[in-house]
């Protein structure tokens, strides 16, 4: 190869040069004279709007070591005719072999067409033109080379969007993924330096809010690259007079792309954050469609409001607004992290403001969150550096610090002092329950013993701590495996009515039964009552079983009439929880509605803990049962508070002996005063008395001469399943029994 005759506006077939403006044409041809020639022709010649630069080689060979080394020729002027008569040809096949070259545009020229004939050679091989040494003039080479060139231009700018729509939609999944709003500005650099073509020297700056002291905006460096790379999370004014300040000031003001000498800025309005990206284009010639270019941007724009929407909700998923503290997802998240990680003993303390919701309830929710922001604020302060404080309940806070960190004493002593609220002074106290952990402890146990530990502090009164005990957690785990079975069981029906019989005492007739509650397991053994209703009377799920109770024990009587039982009545416990709710008596209207029974069918049993409620609201209560001919008896009476003062008031029907006063008539010594003293209280009232657990004849005797009523017990009848009471009721009346 040669480079004698080369002009100024021409490149060496072996320089490495950056993209330059022009069009590059590489010639190859085995005859000097026709270098010359094609120099002379085009030199100083611009085609489509740039100048031409000539690569000259001499034999396949060489053309395809240019080709291999060089990505940006637009145009080949192949001799047929070098080495061989076919060396042209292959060549032509070789260079559309080569993926990078697949736009490349070649004109044939020929000084001996006998060896590669026209018509046969463009229907066999993808060029663009055929042409004869002979008749190519400067202006007809100047014509086949235009027409080459504008192919050559359209392919590129179909490749060139075909890879920018491709680069587009990569762009947008990796942005996407990017977990907060630092690693997406970080990406927008690489993305957008890949997409123009260049190196990735930028920086994108969001412009913050208007400083409200100044009325001026305030720029922030999100990501930087390459020289700028040392000013990440600056402020954009640290670069001082550098033009990259006015261009991206200027793109963010106004609100579009800017372009200079030295670079652009793209803006992206996203939501919440308006940012600006620039890249350094100098030396660098872009070939970038401006519709593909505000396409990018869009797509970086929409990006950009999909990672601040998933930063905001990560935020909610693991952060409390109301205290700008970790929430209870992300305090598990710690503790777990602290045990995996082999630290020193753990403890997880969680702190509960005493009356929280009586303060919120009298004070509103307004003066609650304020309370709740300074306790958040003061033991925010105490566990600096030691412990991580989190909202994990409403009005719980939940910290986890080295064992040793967490002091109950000095977490009591912050509240010693009152907590300023809205101009005024609070006094609270707080419960608080810790537990130690260790590595491989669970998490989610841990703050589980905690709530165990924080509810028996709360048990011994207020401002008190407790640590957790393994045999209360026990017990508690078990009365939780408890609970849960009891809802499974009463959704999957295996609750059950029994029914014990009540009698005169007097001439042994059958007056009704009292509706007692089961619970069987599915392998046939029984759950002691006194062990799962207390649990349904704290749950609160005695409201619907006890719904259900009162519905199954008055569709028996509907069936007992039925039977040839008529007119018995029906006794259902009702506990305090029940008697509390507002609905009650409408609840007892619509079940006697649905069933078709008379009120004076029902006897209601409550304990003398409905007095809890106050005199006023039980009498209220009650009075609304018996005006509707309910009648109501006093269960279990003398075993609870003391109620003497206001029996009268309260307008029931019955007292109720309890089964340890009747036990107590056959021992000697007096045992029995109190049950004789009962009956007697009952009747001086003008109610009738039912003394419960009859079990011998003897007692029965003592209990008709002391002026007892009726009775019930296994002198008369166990509980019994429906379809037993029926059978023990008919040989019952048929004197068997």
């Amino acid at each position: 190869m040669t480079d004698e005759f080369l002009f100024s506006e021409e490149l060496p077939a072996d320089h490495l040069a950056q993209p330059q403006s022009v069009w590059r044409v590489l010639v190859v041809d085995d005859d000097p004279d026709v270098h010359a020639s094609t120099r002379f022709a085009l030199g100083g010649v611009s085609v489509v709007g740039r100048p031409v630069a000539l690569l000259h080689v001499h034999t396949a060979a060489e053309a395809l070591a240019v080709l291999a080394r060089e990505r940006d020729i637009a145009v080949m002027l192949l001799d047929v005719v070098m080495e061989d008569e076919h060396a042209g040809l292959r060549l032509v096949d070789k260079v559309r072999a080569m993926p990078e070259h697949q736009n490349l545009r070649i004109i044939l020229r020929t000084g001996q067409p006998g060896y590669a004939p026209e018509t046969e050679t463009i229907a066999r091989y993808d060029i663009n033109d055929y042409k004869t040494k002979s008749e190519l003039t400067r202006a007809k080479l100047f014509a086949s080379l235009t027409a080459a060139v504008r192919s050559y231009e359209q392919l590129q700018r179909i490749e060139g969007g075909r890879r920018g729509l491709a680069q587009i939609l990569q762009a947008s999944h990796q942005l996407a993924c990017q977990d907060g709003l630092d690693a997406f500005a970080a990406g927008v650099i690489t993305q957008l330096a890949s997409f123009m073509g260049t190196s990735p020297d930028g920086v994108v700056c969001a412009r913050k809010d208007e400083d409200r002291a100044g009325g001026q905006p305030s720029y922030q460096i999100l990501a930087a690259a390459g020289r700028y790379s040392a000013l990440m999370h600056g402020r954009l004014e640290a670069l001082g007079d550098d033009p990259v300040v006015s261009l991206l000031r200027q793109c963010l003001d106004e609100r579009r792309n800017i372009g200079s000498a030295q670079g652009v800025a793209l803006y992206f309005p996203a939501d919440g954050v308006c940012f600006a990206a620039y890249v350094d284009t100098a030396g660098c010639t872009l070939q970038v469609d401006e519709p593909l270019l505000q396409m990018f941007c869009s797509h970086i724009a929409l990006c950009g409001r999909n990672v601040k929407l998933m930063e905001r909700l990560r935020e909610l998923a693991f952060r409390d607004p109301l205290v700008d503290l970790p929430n209870r997802v992300a305090f598990l998240q710690e503790v777990a992290r602290r045990l995996e990680a082999g630290q020193p003993a753990q403890t997880l303390a969680l702190v509960d403001i005493d009356h929280f919701g009586a303060l919120n309830d009298l004070l509103g929710h307004r003066y609650g969150d304020l309370l709740l922001q300074e306790v958040a604020r003061r033991l925010t302060t105490m566990a600096a550096g030691q412990a991580v404080v989190a909202r994990v309940a409403g009005d719980v806070f939940g910290l986890v610090g080295a064992d040793g960190a967490l002091d109950p004493g000095r977490m009591t002593a912050l509240f010693a002092e009152p907590f300023p609220i809205d101009g005024g002074e609070q006094r609270i106290s707080a419960s608080i329950g810790l537990v130690r952990g260790q590595a491989g402890d669970d998490a989610a146990s841990l703050l589980k013993d905690a709530f165990i530990a924080l509810k028996r502090a709360k048990g011994e009164g207020l401002g008190r701590h407790a640590y957790f005990c393994p045999q209360v957690g026990v017990e508690t785990r078990e009365r939780i495996r408890l609970l849960h079975g009891l809802r499974d069981a009463f959704q999957r029906q295996r609750l059950f009515l029994a029914y014990q019989p009540q009698v005169d005492l007097a001439n042994a007739r059958v007056l009704g039964f009292e509706a007692l509650l089961r619970w069987r397991n599915e392998d046939g053994s029984f759950v002691p009552p006194d062990r799962f209703i207390p649990l349904a009377e704290q749950s609160g799920l005695i409201v619907p079983i006890g719904q259900w109770v009162l519905r199954s024990a008055l569709h028996t009587l509907a069936v007992l009439d039925r039977e040839g039982f008529p007119g018995l009545r029906a006794a259902v416990n009702v506990s305090v929880v029940q008697f509390r709710d507002p609905q009650f008596v409408e609840m007892v209207d619509r079940a006697l509605a649905d069933a078709g029974m008379s009120a004076d069918r029902l006897e209601l049993e409550v304990t003398e803990s409905v007095c809890v409620l106050g005199q006023d609201a039980v009498a209220a209560q009650l009075g609304a049962l018996t005006r509707r001919g309910i009648q109501v008896a006093i269960d279990d009476f003398g075993t609870g508070f003391s109620s003497l003062s206001y029996l009268d008031r309260l307008g029931a029907d019955r007292l109720k002996i309890d089964r340890s006063f009747v036990q107590s008539l056959e021992q000697p010594c007096g045992s029995a005063r109190i049950a004789e003293m009962v009956i007697a209280l009952a009747r001086s009232l003008r109610m009738r008395s039912i003394a419960e657990g009859v079990e011998t004849e003897a007692q029965r005797l003592r209990l008709i001469e002391l002026g007892c009523d009726e009775g019930q017990g296994y002198l008369f009848g166990r509980p019994m399943a429906l379809d037993e009471f029926t059978a023990w009721l008919r040989t019952w009346q048929s004197g068997g029994a």
